[in-house]
């Protein structure tokens, strides 16, 4: 017989048993809840004006950081880069936001993957890194547009950017409220690893000095960002910077490098005017510095910065090294500067180059950092770390390894394309039609190419005429029923005198080579063609133009043979895709492609996805080889297709010499050459370029 009571007593025993083991995990979690909001409230960063320091949570502290990028290092080695600069003796990273990467068209946000920067900060942390971001809106940082998106333009082309401009301050407000949201959990004083936050970046250097609009981003910064945090500005090392730099509430650093005459004081001097109390912070010292196409590979002497580091650092200041490992432009996002407005000419006369005005970057930015462009450990870093090493005690932890290169060989490769063949796959919108050439912005193609078609009606001339592109931006490809004529660009040839006729086609290839980062220039900044084409100084009318999306070209969809070979003109080919085959019997590793024997064009590799690696001009350098993470390559039995979008010369005139080479060196650093404007009149001189 069943005794209901009983059951009834255990029933209610064991109600009251699960009741008492709810109110013990709740207390647990209210105490765990307790315990880190009061940690959290426990950790400051501020500044001790008097003591002329910062200070972390109570205690007087001084940084040694070193910048790094997250979108210029492949996300699967974000740790790796992270702890090797812990095992330095670093405190802290710095890097920039840019905001294109994030908001490629307007009101369209990616934060996914490789551009997921709140884990890059999350793993900073775990690491042991403190963090200093930049958060813009403008970076500079040799980075397309400085960050900026070039959808800007196609909202308002006389946009005016950096000043209380009604177009700019709007989207700027916008993305500010979107971005500042992020980090605040992630400041220090809410227990993340954001020391301080930057607002603007050399501002002074700037020619609006409108203070409006850097008091308008210190407000938006406070208000999100919370009244504990520090928000800061940087400039240069001139009394003139920090006449418009700095903006009040801000803490105002300066950044300079390396001098032949080395004095910290005088350094220092136009923060100390401006800022008489506080740290001593240079937010840009350089171990190195940036390359441009066609001149020498920057260097700084290693003997030269540890010594000048540790002069810095004797003096009390804290330093973030820009660069400490530069990493890889991939893809398009490179930037360009233009000479007028380039403020920076001590690394520019050391080099002894007479700079032409318009000067893009090239896919590397290993910026001859302390780590290389694929993360390897340098005699640099070697003694910057033993420079650190007398100011505070290094990590424990070993050096982390280089990664393992790997020279998978020669891979021949094939003619499949010409520009033309394979429109309907770069551009299956297809074509915008428009009486006059526009620009890409206006047609919404913020990066890469645009081919302008117009086919020449009514009478024409029997002799040569005028060919006027004097609009180009920046390098443009000129073909006659598809056979090329000439090459075109903003620094050289404008004009080449042709003979037409009626129902020729002409075809014009564009190359954008990245937006100006840098200077009033930055002010225009539209690419294509900027202005009308005229012929024998009549304007062409009647355009179709194709916005081109090169990563389309997957070599597994297309169908059928267009043609056995491109066109060819002298010393010119119709811009055209090669492809070949890698295959990599096991796990795959880092590599650097060696294209020495070709021209000029865009390099990309689809394994499992579609890698756009970058940029490549050999003849010109100083880059010749491209750096190949491991993680755009796949193993056996996934095939790598390699395809080179030649837009001058592939040396495959014979079979045996249509290849490229997977080697384990990196080549950054070759004799550079002029761009040679009039390519149809002098074949290249390979051997010129030597390892």
């Amino acid at each position: 017989m069943i005794n209901k009571n009983k059951n009834h007593h255990m029933t209610g025993k064991m109600a009251a048993m699960r009741w008492r083991w709810i109110f013990l995990c709740c207390g647990f979690v209210y105490f765990l809840s307790a315990c880190c909001l009061s940690q959290a409230q426990n950790r400051t960063f501020e500044i001790d004006y008097l003591g002329n320091t910062f200070v972390k949570d109570g205690k007087p502290f001084r940084y040694v950081s070193g910048s790094i990028h997250y979108m210029r290092v492949p996300k699967e080695y974000w740790r790796d880069r992270l702890e090797k600069m812990y095992a330095a003796g670093l405190d802290a990273i710095q890097f920039y936001i840019p905001w294109n990467y994030h908001e490629p068209e307007e009101g369209q946000y990616d934060f996914e993957g490789q551009r997921d920067f709140v884990q890059f900060i999350k793993q900073a942390q775990e690491v042991g890194l403190l963090v200093l971001l930049r958060a813009g809106p403008y970076i500079c940082g040799e980075w397309d547009f400085g960050g900026f998106p070039a959808w800007l333009l196609k909202d308002n082309p006389n946009i005016q950017l950096r000043k209380m401009d009604p177009t700019y301050i709007k989207y700027v407000d916008i993305w500010m409220d979107k971005l500042l949201p992020m980090i605040t959990p992630l400041m220090y004083e809410n227990g993340g690893p954001v020391l301080m936050v930057q607002i603007e970046n050399e501002y002074g250097s700037y020619f609006a000095c409108d203070h409006d609009y850097m008091n308008h981003l210190f407000i938006k910064a406070r208000k999100i960002l919370g009244d504990r945090s520090i928000i800061y500005t940087t400039d240069g090392d001139l009394q003139s910077n920090f006449e418009c730099g700095p903006t009040p509430g801000a803490y105002a650093t300066t950044d300079f490098g390396v001098t032949l005459f080395f004095n910290p004081q005088k350094s220092f001097q136009p923060q100390r005017d401006y800022e008489p109390f506080g740290p001593l912070v240079n937010s840009e010292f350089y171990p190195g510095w940036l390359d441009h196409w066609g001149y020498p590979h920057s260097t700084v002497n290693l003997d030269v910065f540890s010594k000048a580091l540790d002069m810095l650092l004797d003096y009390g200041a804290n330093v973030n090294m820009y660069m400490f490992e530069g990493g890889t432009n991939f893809g398009f996002w490179n930037g360009a500067d233009y000479d007028a407005e380039h403020s920076k000419s001590f690394f520019k006369n050391l080099s002894g180059a007479n700079y032409a005005p318009f000067q893009a970057v090239p896919t590397s930015y290993d910026y001859d950092a302390p780590m290389t462009e694929a993360g390897d450990i340098t005699d640099k870093y070697i003694a910057i770390r033993q420079v650190i090493s007398k100011y505070k005690q290094l990590p424990s932890m070993p050096i982390p390894k280089n990664t393992t290169k790997v020279a998978y060989g020669k891979v021949e490769m094939s003619f499949m394309a010409t520009i033309q063949d394979a429109l309907p796959t770069l551009c299956p919108g297809g074509p915008i039609k428009s009486e006059y050439p526009l620009t890409m912005e206006a047609i919404g193609q913020y990066q890469g190419f645009v081919l302008y078609r117009h086919t020449l009606l009514g009478d024409t001339p029997s002799e040569p005429k005028t060919l006027d592109l004097s609009g180009v931006r920046d390098r443009a490809y000129l073909m006659i029923n598809q056979v090329p004529q000439g090459v075109f660009d903003r620094n050289g040839q404008k004009t080449l005198n042709l003979t037409l006729k009626v129902n020729q086609t002409i075809d014009i290839l564009v190359e954008n080579m990245g937006h100006i980062g840098f200077g009033s220039e930055m002010n225009n900044n539209s690419k294509g063609l900027i202005s009308n084409v005229t012929f024998g100084g009549s304007m062409l009318t009647g355009w179709v133009i194709y916005p081109l999306k090169v990563e389309n070209f997957k070599p597994t969809s297309l169908t059928g043979i267009y043609r056995d070979k491109p066109f060819t003109n002298g010393n010119l080919t119709t811009p055209s895709f090669y492809v070949g085959k890698l295959h990599i019997p096991k796990d795959p590793e880092d590599t650097y492609l060696d294209m020495s024997n070709w021209g000029k064009g865009q390099h990309m590799i689809m394994s499992s996805t579609m890698n756009n690696v970058g940029r490549y001009w050999p003849y010109v350098g100083p880059q010749v080889r491209l750096y190949i993470p491991k993680p755009f390559l796949a193993p056996s039995p996934t095939i790598n297709y390699v395809i080179m979008f030649e837009l001058e010369k592939p040396p495959c005139d014979t079979a045996d010499k249509c290849y490229v080479e997977f080697v384990d060196q990196a080549l950054i650093n070759a004799t550079p050459h002029r761009p040679n404007f009039q390519r149809e009149e002098t074949e290249f001189s390979r051997k010129r370029i030597s390892s």
